[in-house]
């Protein structure tokens, strides 16, 4: 594979509804896409899951434009590789970035699989072509708020709930939740908003019959998580401290986890997150997808991730319509009464992509080629 051509784009999507967390409230997302060529004109599309600001993690869009015009474009135009699989090792010199490194990485791995005819999610190895659905719901402006939208969301089937939680936005919020659905798969987020000294809350959150507490510490740390889950009957979901197979082998033997969120962009791409993948299904550690507020094209990567063997959890992909007006490829993503997503059959991602969409909703855009 030698890439010839990469462009970038950054669109802007306004959001349905709000999305908040314990970083803040989220209207618009602004979205870096990246799509490469190869010398016989095949393409690959990509999407950078960076932020508007450097809150979830230190990366965000701006940051990831820079050091993709600057260092990673450079580094992999007119480059040849074996295969996709080996695109990440361009970018072995540049440190961190995994979030911009994914974008063209993800890329090459939709250009090889549309090359070779097949759907990338079976390029990918995935084993499942039918992925269960669960729903992130952001903090909302009050409880009736929220407990409306958990109805909402599943009368229209979805297989597990996950809501943000914050100091002041937590043990009442679950209690009033679980009291209201008793029965329903439950887990909180908390997005590295608490400390060891708020255990106590933390243990009283054992009563509610959660799933799990997903990175309720510090986003870059493993030992005090692995204090924390021996004082919790609760798995520990570790989301920001998994950058890597390495971190996710770390987390696994000093026990700080029982479960796994692997987002494509914190890791870096598809070959890490399979690499994550087997790490933790070797271990016994069940992994699911997690979202960013992606557009169409970072969830159909999304999609094809989580066919992989390990993801036993149902994720955060859900349909595109409870994210936008109109999506950037076609179908939009789309969720079965069952609370599940049908994987493409169609080459590479699967879907094809709203180019005239795309333009209309440009902010700006740069192409780079090779020498």
């Amino acid at each position: 594979m030698e890439i010839v051509q990469i462009e970038m784009r950054e669109i802007r999507l306004r959001l349905v509804h709000f999305f908040e967390t314990s970083f803040g409230r989220t209207t618009e997302r602004r979205i870096l896409l990246v799509r490469v060529l190869d010398h016989e004109g095949a393409e690959g599309w990509g999407e950078c899951t960076a932020g508007e600001g450097p809150f979830y993690s230190e990366e965000w869009i701006d940051g990831a434009w820079e050091v993709t015009r600057r260092f990673l474009a450079p580094m992999s135009l007119g480059r040849e590789v074996e295969s996709a699989a080996g695109v990440g090792e361009l970018f072995r010199r540049v440190r961190g970035n995994r979030m911009a490194k994914a974008a063209i990485e993800t890329a090459c791995w939709d250009l090889e699989a549309s090359r070779l005819g097949v759907p990338l999610w079976k390029h990918l190895g995935g084993v499942r072509p039918e992925i269960a659905c669960g729903v992130s719901i952001g903090i909302q402006d009050t409880l009736e708020e929220l407990l409306d939208k958990i109805e909402r969301e599943l009368a229209d089937g979805y297989q597990r709930i996950k809501i943000k939680v914050k100091p002041g936005w937590d043990r009442e919020v679950v209690e009033k939740v679980r009291a209201r659905f008793p029965d329903i798969n439950l887990m909180v987020d908390a997005n590295s908003a608490y400390t060891l000294d708020d255990a106590p809350m933390l243990r009283a959150l054992d009563e509610y019959g959660l799933m799990m507490i997903e990175q309720p510490l510090a986003y870059d740390d493993r030992e005090d998580h692995a204090r924390l889950q021996r004082q919790l009957k609760t798995p520990i979901c570790l989301d920001e401290s998994v950058r890597s197979a390495e971190d996710a082998r770390k987390a696994v033997e000093l026990g700080a986890c029982r479960i796994v969120n692997v987002k494509l962009g914190r890791v870096g791409g598809h070959a890490e997150a399979r690499r994550v993948e087997r790490v933790c299904r070797e271990s016994g550690i069940p992994v699911w997808c997690g979202g960013m507020l992606e557009s169409g094209i970072g969830r159909a990567q999304n999609i094809a991730m989580a066919t992989l063997e390990g993801f036993t959890l149902p994720g955060d992909i859900s349909a595109s319509a409870r994210y936008w007006e109109e999506d950037i490829i076609e179908p939009p993503v789309l969720v079965t009464p069952r609370g599940t997503i049908h994987a493409p059959d169609g080459p590479g991602l699967g879907f094809k992509i709203k180019r005239e969409r795309i333009e209309a909703l440009t902010v700006r855009a740069e192409t780079m080629a090779a020498a």
